[in-house]
């Protein structure tokens, strides 16, 4: 198109015929630019946010406290600067970056770590908690919600946040719920808090439990918000906790993409009812679920040395460690403020509701499931 804009301005008089070689570089210019482009609008969130996890690294060395996670102090740096500091707009697009490529990335590579084997010891009992704290916390908070007097949107996006999994099933509800960008803020921002204040809190109540670490694993993945906060807070209890978590987590994940449709469907009956009509979106397919899956398939087959899983283990938790940074760096306490007293109580509530429900029904599962 622009060569034929050329010809017609004039094509005797231009030193470049259509018959004229059009040199490579030319050809490969905007391509390159535009990835020169995306690079340097991304580096100034991403070079931040790994600072924060260098800065959370050199913490923990320094302190001599090997039991330190980074991933913890990585999320506290993170608010600690984002509320103190301010994160810079020219940061906001890297950040955003690492929370959710980054974070599915490392998920994926977290699959090299485990085994079918290890996948299969959370059991028909373990499942049956996964399902009943996640339905039970969604329906609860919805109700309150209503009884309390927020807004219905605000309140199914707190509920789908806190039973599944934190901001990404936010994000993902609000695709059929269709809140205002403010209640999605608020939302995430409620999630973020509530599942870090879990993530440093289960830890130090772990010995107190008396769970073993199936148990205590199984309680992180269960209620926790985000993938990256049950990882922080699970692998606390050790290797073993870590692995049982970070599966019953990815389990609750799974059930993301039923509930989103079962609320479009919802939507779009409601919709029809009313005489508005509805369309019903397709929900995210969750990719990282299934790359996640596809590398626990590679490890349970022995495809990959031992020699690069090793490497590749620290290589995840530094990324986790970035998401989580980059978490923390949109996490603005301030908002829970901003909108009253009543979703501040209704994400409370419901943080507190899953954390209880979960840990009951451990406790009571030899009773319930023999």
């Amino acid at each position: 198109m622009m060569i034929e804009n050329d010809d017609a301005g004039g094509r005797k008089d231009h030193p470049m015929s259509l018959n004229s070689p059009i040199p490579a570089p030319a050809a490969a210019g905007p391509t390159s630019f535009l990835s020169r482009l995306q690079v340097t609008h991304l580096a100034p969130g991403l070079a931040l946010s790994a600072g924060l996890v260098a800065i959370a690294y050199l913490l923990r060395t320094v302190l001599n406290v090997p039991a330190l996670s980074p991933l913890v102090v990585a999320i506290f740096l993170g608010m600690a600067f984002h509320n103190f500091i301010g994160t810079p707009k020219r940061a906001v697009p890297g950040v955003k970056f690492a929370m959710r490529r980054v974070l599915r990335g490392a998920i994926v590579l977290l699959g090299l770590q485990l085994t079918f084997t290890q996948v299969r010891t959370v059991g028909l009992d373990g499942m049956a908690i996964v399902i009943i704290t996640l339905v039970s916390t969604f329906f609860v908070t919805r109700w309150l919600g209503r009884r309390i007097g927020v807004e219905a949107g605000l309140s199914e996006l707190i509920a789908a946040g806190t039973s599944i999994c934190g901001a990404s099933a936010v994000i993902a509800t609000n695709t059929v719920t269709r809140a205002s960008d403010e209640d999605v803020a608020y939302a995430v921002a409620c999630v973020t808090v509530f599942g870090s204040l879990s993530m440093f809190l289960y830890p130090v109540l772990a010995p107190l439990t008396g769970f073993d670490a199936h148990a205590y694993g199984l309680w992180a993945g269960a209620s926790i918000h985000e993938i990256a906060q049950v990882v922080a807070a699970a692998f606390q209890g050790g290797q073993s906790a870590g692995e049982f978590g970070t599966i019953a987590k990815l389990n609750r994940v799974i059930l993301l993409a039923p509930l989103v449709l079962a609320l479009g469907f919802a939507a779009a009956r409601k919709a029809r009812a009313s005489g508005h009509g509805g369309k019903v979106e397709a929900p995210p397919v969750p990719w990282f679920i299934l790359g996640f899956l596809a590398m626990i398939v590679v490890n349970s087959f022995g495809l990959v040395p031992a020699s690069v899983t090793s490497t590749v283990a620290p290589i995840t938790t530094m990324l986790l460690a970035v998401a989580l940074a980059a978490m923390g760096l949109e996490t603005d306490v301030r908002k829970l403020k901003a909108r009253g007293w009543r979703p501040l109580a209704l994400g409370t509530a419901s943080w507190l509701f899953i954390s209880a429900l979960s840990f009951g029904l451990i406790w009571l599962s030899p009773r319930l499931f023999g």
